[in-house]
């Protein structure tokens, strides 16, 4: 080990930074979360150091005295000679020293920061590889919620109590494993923190008697796991049971709890594993259990996923849930193809339509939808795509409207039928699409060919 990881109280001592450029600004800025005073030296300094009034400035150059009484001594110059001279003049005088890109003349680095205050932790590569530092800190900082300070924070202000509630260590952890991987947690990474200190206090009051259950209510996006949300994610990780849709791809599935039971819900036309009012009883049943389960669905809850449905009956029940929303399939399946829901120049709105009501009709408000100047896109309309093409035509909509239908979008099966409302019809029937499928019609459509950054795309024809 090069290095020991030491974490350094800086607040209220004094920094000397020598150097007043682009690298000594995000030294600064790293420095001053500390508390700590930064006095600056360079014959340049940039205003964004200069109008910091945490940093006492000096335009001049380093004179050696400037490190007396310093805790620690930064060299951010581009200039060789200046560093090695800041580097030996420091640790003469038995200051601390780090030299920016230099690690040879150091005695301290600066770690990559992922910053939960008051939980810190520090990645260092021991200055051979700062970039693959911060690679590590980036995937960190994705499973890591920003709420985790807060949950720290919680269990600093209790510490004491459990302490005198549990005088075993063993028992002290194992309390503080169920308060940190449970409910409490889940009360404070949502912002309830009145719910999270009333609970903590219940469970040191009568350990062992709580019994909580919750429901997640997470949209799993288009198909792509690199779409889903960070949060999304953590739940996903942490569930007991998980009542999955038809529409989650088996690569999202792979990133659930690996030991978490498996409930397959799902619906397809005409054809429903489980009746929407036995999946809503069940989210209820399973959390009062105790359970923490995890509704898993394609896209986002709240758009076309009768998510409002199945909270519903939980709030009636009175049993707590999280909706986490999703990236719907709209905004995925345009995205991959290169086609913009709204551009100045062709749709000044956009509007998401079902293609497949309740009752299986297609009673839209087609005046309203064949309006020129917007985007229209329709959920669940490969079955009825020649009667919205028709129904567009007739009431007003051009022929040669474009119109795209994108299979699987966000996957490595998706594919793209290009026409016009007069012509996708007959290229769906010479090549039939699978679904799940997404209808896109409008201007917009045109600008696929110049705007499609995925490149596998597989485009079936242009008319």
């Amino acid at each position: 080990m090069q290095y020991f990881p030491l974490f350094h109280k800086l607040s209220d001592k004094t920094i000397l930074v020598v150097g007043g450029g682009d690298i000594a600004a995000r030294k600064i800025h790293l420095l001053q979360r500390s508390g700590c005073r930064i006095q600056v030296v360079a014959p340049s300094i940039l205003p964004v150091i200069a109008n910091n009034p945490n940093c006492h400035c000096e335009w001049r150059v380093f004179d050696p005295a400037d490190i007396d009484g310093k805790a620690l001594v930064v060299s951010a110059t581009d200039i060789e000679s200046v560093n090695q001279r800041v580097s030996a003049e420091s640790r003469a005088r038995g200051v601390l020293v780090n030299v920016v890109d230099s690690p040879e003349l150091c005695d301290v680095i600066f770690p990559s920061l992922v910053d939960r205050d008051p939980l810190i932790i520090a990645i260092t590569s021991s200055g051979q590889a700062p970039v693959l530092a911060r690679s590590v800190r980036a995937k960190l900082e994705s499973t890591i919620p920003a709420s985790y300070g807060h949950l720290a924070q919680l269990a600093s202000r209790f510490r004491n109590a459990v302490k005198k509630r549990f005088t075993s260590l063993d028992d002290r952890r194992y309390f503080w494993e169920k308060v940190l991987g449970g409910t409490v947690a889940e009360h404070v990474y949502a912002g309830r923190m009145e719910q999270a200190e009333h609970q903590l206090k219940a469970m040191i009051d009568a350990p062992g008697d709580e019994q909580h259950g919750e429901v997640y209510l997470v949209g799993a996006g288009p198909g792509d796991p690199d779409l889903l949300t960070f949060k999304a994610l953590r739940l996903m990780q942490q569930a007991d049971v998980v009542l999955y849709d038809r529409l989650v791809s088996d690569a999202i599935m792979d990133l659930v709890r690996r030991d978490a039971e498996r409930l397959y819900v799902g619906k397809q036309r005409s054809e429903h594993a489980v009746p929407q009012q036995d999946i809503n009883q069940r989210l209820v049943d399973l959390a009062r259990e105790g359970k923490k389960v995890l509704r898993l669905k394609g896209g986002d809850p709240f758009i076309f996923g009768r998510g409002g449905e199945e909270i519903d009956l939980l709030a009636e029940h009175g049993i707590p849930f999280q909706v986490v929303p999703g990236i719907t399939a709209a905004s995925g399946c345009s995205t991959y193809t290169g086609i913009p829901l709204t551009h100045r120049d062709y749709a000044q709105s956009v509007r998401f339509v079902t293609g497949h009501l309740k009752d299986g009709s297609l009673n839209l408000p087609w005046s309203e939808l064949a309006s020129p100047q917007q985007t229209v896109v329709f959920y669940m309309g490969l079955m009825g795509l020649e009667k919205i093409c028709n129904k567009l035509i007739q009431h007003g909509r051009s022929a040669d409207t474009p119109i795209a239908l994108v299979q699987k979008g966000t996957t490595p099966e998706q594919r793209l039928w290009v026409g016009t409302l007069a012509t996708l019809p007959d290229l769906v029937r010479e090549d039939p699409p699978q679904a799940p499928t997404l209808i896109i019609v409008g201007e917009v459509v045109s600008l696929h060919e110049r705007l499609n950054w995925v490149g596998s795309t597989v485009t079936v024809n242009q008319a």
